[in-house]
């Protein structure tokens, strides 16, 4: 099943949930993408399809911070929802599937936001 078809699904489904069961989906998801995320910092294995980090004038825990963030997922949708999203992929599929939803649905984003601020800033530096 493509993508976005998996996506309209899991969000079909977490939208389903009660409020209580969607917090605790969230939880899981959360957890998730935080280990998600320390592992793409320190540098992902080889058999990830993702790109490497990006360089830019941040460090490590910033990066992890900023990607983490409520403030960064919603960007993309509802952050509740979203971890909730993962969540319910780690507890149905596991944590490939969970860590290959993040690659598809977060990650082009992030990537894409943190080479807009090197740019920005790079162009402040003028």
């Amino acid at each position: 099943m493509p993508g976005s078809q998996v996506s309209s699904t899991i969000r079909q489904q977490v939208a389903q949930l009660d409020e209580g069961s969607r917090r605790d989906k969230a939880w899981l998801g959360d957890a998730v993408l935080s280990l998600f995320a320390r592992q793409w910092l320190l540098g992902p294995p080889p058999d990830w399809q993702v790109p490497s980090p990006p360089g830019c004038d941040l460090s490590r825990a910033e990066l992890f911070t900023w990607l983490t963030s409520n403030q960064f997922l919603s960007a993309l949708r509802d952050p509740t929802h979203l971890e909730a999203e993962i969540g319910l992929i780690y507890e149905r599929e596991g944590l490939q599937a969970a860590f290959a939803y993040i690659q598809e649905q977060l990650l082009p984003l992030f990537v894409r936001q943190v080479h807009n601020r090197a740019k920005t800033l790079r162009g402040k530096r003028r």
